[in-house]
């Protein structure tokens, strides 16, 4: 079994069944979702805009509560009592670094979650530390955010969500705006990922690149659940659901 791919005997991370959601306007942004993800598995979302993949996001970590359907996270369901202690297992890097650090350096930022979670002293020190080598930070540890180059800065997100050991990794975009150095390094990153990942991009290579399984969203439904490769290379699939690989690129020879 290669990292990443999912280990039948592995518990499960992420459970969704029969998720109904419709927004105020009456607008159905999903409409029976179901899907199963185990621990220690490396999965794509993907889907056009307006699939709904936002929306189930936000049931995963717990700031929508399911209309019709059930939501868990390694064995915990989402209702709203349950809602706050399901957000700590769940940690998402947004797109944009600069909306999750904004500590006078990479070290306070890192530390700020497991901080707020009651970590201190010692142990505080020594899960930042171990957060930072893992990203390659440690020596820009007193480092400001705003000084470091865009790669950087979304390693250091990730190094402070990974520091409060969530149970699912959420990665929205994370290759988005790099150059091809900064996206290596990126991807090396996640692959070290100790955690269950779901990595939601556009980034149809990356996604290739990443993750052996992919979760393909259409409104508001699971419409495809297989291997990356073989999702990929289906032309017409791609073409109806409005999924373009770069011109030139052959999922079956990458």
């Amino acid at each position: 079994m290669k990292p990443g791919e999912a280990d039948p005997e592995a518990a499960v991370a992420v459970k969704v069944r029969d998720l109904h959601f419709a927004y105020p306007d009456g607008s159905e942004a999903l409409t029976g979702v179901d899907l199963t993800i185990r621990a220690g598995e490396r999965v794509a979302l993907l889907g056009p805009n307006g699939a709904g993949k936002t929306t189930l996001l936000l049931h995963l970590n717990g700031v929508l509560q399911p209309q019709q359907g059930t939501v868990e996270i390694a064995g915990t369901g989402l209702t709203k009592r349950t809602a706050r202690d399901l957000r700590r297992k769940v940690g998402i890097v947004f797109q944009d670094p600069d909306d999750q650090l904004f500590m006078p350096s990479i070290e306070s930022d890192v530390a700020f979650g497991p901080a707020n979670l009651g970590l201190t002293g010692g142990a505080l020190e020594e899960r930042v530390t171990e957060a930072l080598r893992t990203f390659g930070l440690e020596e820009l540890r007193e480092v400001a955010p705003h000084q470091l180059s865009l790669g950087q800065r979304r390693r250091a997100a990730v190094a402070g969500v990974l520091a409060m050991e969530p149970e699912l990794m959420v990665l929205d975009e994370p290759s988005s705006n790099l150059d091809p150095a900064a996206r290596r390094e990126l991807a090396d990153v996640i692959r070290r990922l100790p955690t269950t990942t779901l990595l939601v991009t556009h980034d149809l290579p990356y996604a290739l690149e990443l993750c052996p399984r992919a979760i393909v969203m259409d409104a508001g439904q699971v419409i495809a659940d297989g291997p990356t490769r073989q999702i990929l290379a289906d032309e017409g699939f791609m073409r109806a659901h409005r999924l373009e690989l770069p011109a030139g690129f052959n999922p079956l020879a990458a």
